[in-house]
């Protein structure tokens, strides 16, 4: 595989528990249960095709507008979810990323996120990125706020500021762009998701719900993005 289409990163939307749950005739917040069994098996898969990040959409900035009782129940599927796993991703070599403000959740999820960044904070082999609390435009306004307040404090110069070095402020600073994402349940948006990481991604938006995204229908994924032909703005080789 020519280095232009290797994979490293990989992020998701993780659309479609609702409706899952909702075809179903069960409530909205099982669907989110349901969907916390598929990270773990797309985790592993990652893992094993030796991908190196992972990046989640699991709660954005305009998601606090979904009633409370759903809110609730995600964020305690989301306290369960690592508790039950954080052992294994310490054994694996994953370092637990948060991107996001997550100063505005339940301090119970607060402590228990943090717990899980501290115990895997010198992990390498694979970075599992979680979004919560995120909005796009949110990091971006955040990212020049601190450059700004930097050259403020005389620790920078105008002429300091270019695409590097801005990754620098963002919360997947050390981490490499998005080469692919995964929006699940057929939606065709980015939904204020990584603008600045997502820059040339490939995009692929298969209709299956995410509590139903198995491993093997990300391999489809994977085997569509491989056929791709990236040229980062660049001219195909005749």
């Amino acid at each position: 595989m020519e280095k232009k289409n290797q994979l490293l990163h990989v992020a998701f939307i993780m659309d479609g528990n609702g409706r899952w749950a909702k075809a179903r005739h069960l409530p909205r917040h099982l669907g989110h249960k349901e969907g916390c069994e598929r990270i773990i098996d797309i985790y592993e898969e990652c893992l094993a095709l030796g991908i190196k990040v992972m990046s989640l959409y699991a709660f954005s900035t305009e998601n606090w507008n979904r009633p409370k009782g759903e809110i609730n129940h995600l964020f305690r599927y989301l306290d369960i979810f690592f508790k039950r796993e954080i052992d294994r991703m310490v054994k694996d070599g994953c370092s637990v990323v948060i991107s996001g403000d997550i100063s505005k959740l339940p301090v119970k999820t607060q402590k228990t996120l943090q717990k899980s960044i501290e115990l895997t904070k010198n992990n390498t082999r694979f970075y599992f990125n979680i979004c919560l609390n995120y909005g796009g435009k949110d990091e971006l306004v955040r990212a020049a706020k601190l450059f700004a307040q930097d050259v403020k404090d005389g620790k920078k110069e105008i002429e300091d500021l270019n695409e590097k070095s801005f990754e620098d402020y963002l919360y997947t600073k050390g981490l490499p762009p998005v080469d692919l994402l995964i929006r699940t349940s057929g939606e065709m948006r980015t939904s204020n998701y990584l603008p600045w990481q997502l820059a040339y991604a490939e995009f692929i938006f298969p209709k299956t719900p995410w509590p139903d995204f198995t491993k093997e229908e990300f391999r489809k994924c994977l085997d569509i993005y491989y056929g791709r032909d990236r040229r980062f703005g660049g001219i195909k080789d005749e």
